[in-house]
């Protein structure tokens, strides 16, 4: 499975932005697609996680109330929708799956930049 994420960017502090994550390859075994980030410094982190079945959603704390998971199986997109956006979310933001046999597949990141 390859993964692709885009959207990333410069925004100032209460914008928004949504990331997209295209899935390629044997896609048939998904079972979880997530969001993960890592800020400068900082471990990755998990960020928010979708269902395949049934389209069950979580979120970090950190997130939640500002953040959306989607996805479109017909597209084999993901998305992550950012509102209000802080400083301390600036981080490089990944996609990663999860399949049935649970293995695991890593995008290669989209910056996100927040202004104060």
């Amino acid at each position: 499975v390859q993964l692709v994420e885009s959207g990333g960017g410069s925004v100032q502090a209460g914008d928004s932005l949504r990331l997209s994550c295209v899935a390629s390859g044997s896609t048939f075994s998904i079972y979880t697609m997530n969001w993960f980030r890592q800020a400068p410094g900082k471990q990755r982190e998990w960020v928010a996680t979708i269902r395949i079945g049934g389209g069950r959603t979580n979120y970090a704390e950190s997130v939640k109330g500002r953040f959306t998971i989607s996805r479109d199986d017909a597209k084999n997109q993901m998305y992550l929708q950012m509102n209000s956006l802080k400083s301390e979310d600036t981080a490089v933001y990944y996609c990663n799956i999860v399949t049935v046999e649970t293995h695991e597949y890593w995008g290669q990141g989209t910056q996100v930049t927040v202004s104060s």
